[in-house]
Parts: C-alpha cells; structure tokens; sequence
C-alpha cells in the first residue's frame, strides 16, 4: 500500500507533467542495457543526463545541444557546466526533471535507483537505462546511448577510435612485469575497488594488478590488516578526488607507514576522469600506463 504522502506526491508529479506541455513524436522501440523495452523519439531533443559520464558520452557523440539537463557534480565538458543540473545522482529533483520537458532521460544502473526509473516510467517519460561494467561495458554504453540518441554513425566511429587506443596500450605493455596497484578511494576506513569496479579493468588494461581485483563487490570496505598483507607495489590515488588524498596525508594516518609504498613514495597520482565509466577513461587508461611502464612508452 502506497503512503498517503507519497500518494499525494506522485499525483502533483502527474499533474504537473499532464499541464507540461510535453509534445509528440514519431518514435523508435529500443532495449537498454538492463533488457527494459523504452520507446524514444526518433530524433531526440530535448534530452537529460542523470550522470556526469553520461553527458560526456552525449558531448562525444555531438549530440551536446540536445541537453536541456544534467546532474551534479557534472564539470565535463566546459559546455555542460552551464546546462541546469536536476538534483544530485541518486535523487534528482523530479520536479526539475519534468519542467524541462525531456523527450529522453539517460540513467546509469549502478549509480541512479530504481526508484528513479519507476518514476519517470509512471510518468511515461522515455527512461533508457546502461549498465557499463569495465572497458568493454563502456564501449557498450557508446553503442547503447548512439542509439538513444540517434548518433549510431559517430558511436561507431568512437568505438573505434577508444578500442584502437586501447589496443595500442596492450601491445605496448605486452611482456612487462605487473606491479600491483591498490587503488585508494578512501582511506579511513579504506575504501578500496574490486572486481566489479571498471578502475580494476583499467589497471589490467594498463599492465598492472589490482591486488583487490578478488572481492566480488564493486567498491569494498576493507581494513587496514588486509591492505597490508595484500602489499600493494603502488598505491593508486585519483587527482581531486574527496578534494585530493595525498601521499602526506596518508602518512599522517595509523596504520598507514606500515606499506612500503607508502614509505618508499611509490603512489601514482591519475587524472580524474579515471572516477567515471565514460569516454574519457581510455585517456586515462593510457595515463596509467604510461606511469607504470615509462621505459614501454619512451620517445613517444
């Protein structure tokens, strides 16, 4: 049984979106990524991305015009920080969302809820769903929102262009000896990534070892005993993010100067945009690599 508040919301929210104007449109039958069947427009217009990676992929595709909406926390690119933003990942302000008169909302399954996606189906707002996991899952989400967004020709171009870099990474770090790297999300209590979390592929991709790449979950919990038996070769920290953790930080925390690492200074510093499954991880990836195995990549 439905809350009477909640009850109460859900019927402002259909008001408001029978009264929006929202108008129609010749329309396409698409599956998603999570195998949901969503009928979008042919030419979508008037589009919202409820993910920062999602309106890069978009910008990628040259299909940024067509954003009426974006999430917080979205910087990339320049363009899309003066698109108006609905609300944070997890709830965005539904309100917003409708009064932009979306004729496509982009989710992400791993980030946005289910909830969400309930929501603007209720509201038969066309809700197509990806679900990247790791570097191929990521070129999926090309494919998947070229189709959404009627840009299939440039998703197939930026296919090719990612897996050549990717490919070039591989053959460049082909036969070289894999440190192991632990990847530093936080620090207290250390949250770490693990099989599920794209980071780990990338780490491999670049010619390395994530020493969590064992735990079955995506982004895990684990303690400072286990950080220090699994001896990580290089600590792996993300420029900016939690507004940067550094290796003097580190030091100044329990537990911490027990690894090598962290005595011998061997932490990577990578760009931030290894923080989301997007395009712009391939650039990323060939950053890492490149720190891993400089003498691989020397005169280039």
């Amino acid at each position: 049984m439905v809350e009477p508040g909640k009850a109460a919301a859900r019927a402002l929210l259909f008001l408001i979106f029978l009264t929006s104007g929202t108008p129609a449109f010749a329309s396409r039958t698409l599956t998603d990524e999570l195998g949901r069947t969503v009928v979008v427009p042919d030419r979508p217009h008037r589009v919202v991305c409820l993910t920062p990676s999602l309106t890069e992929t978009v910008y990628e595709l040259s299909g940024g015009d067509s954003i009426v909406g974006v999430s917080d926390y979205t910087t990339f690119p320049e363009a899309a920080r003066s698109k108006p933003s609905v609300g944070n990942l997890t709830h965005p302000a539904m309100e917003k969302i409708i009064a932009l008169h979306p004729d496509l909302v982009l989710l992400e399954a791993h980030i946005n809820r289910q909830e969400t996606i309930q929501q603007l189906e209720e509201l038969s707002l066309p809700a197509f769903v990806v679900e990247p996991q790791g570097l191929t899952g990521i070129l999926r989400m090309v494919r998947s929102v070229g189709d959404a967004t009627n840009h299939s020709e440039e998703a197939e171009s930026l296919v090719k262009r990612l897996s050549e870099k990717r490919d070039a990474v591989a053959a460049r770090v082909k036969g070289q000896s894999r440190p192991k790297v632990l990847v530093v999300i936080w620090y207290e209590p250390v949250l770490t990534a693990g099989n599920k979390a794209f980071i780990t592929d990338v780490i491999a991709a670049a010619g390395g070892e994530s020493v969590t790449a064992d735990i079955p979950q995506a982004w895990p919990q684990i303690s400072m005993e286990e950080v220090v038996e699994r001896s990580p070769d290089f600590l792996l920290l993300i420029k900016e993010l939690h507004r940067g953790i550094t290796l003097d930080l580190l030091k100044s925390r329990a537990g911490w100067d027990r690894l090598a690492a962290v005595r011998d200074a061997r932490v990577l510093y990578v760009d931030e945009k290894l923080e989301l499954p997007s395009p712009a991880v391939f650039e990323a990836l060939e950053e890492l690599a490149r720190t891993l195995h400089p003498a691989a990549f020397r005169g280039n």
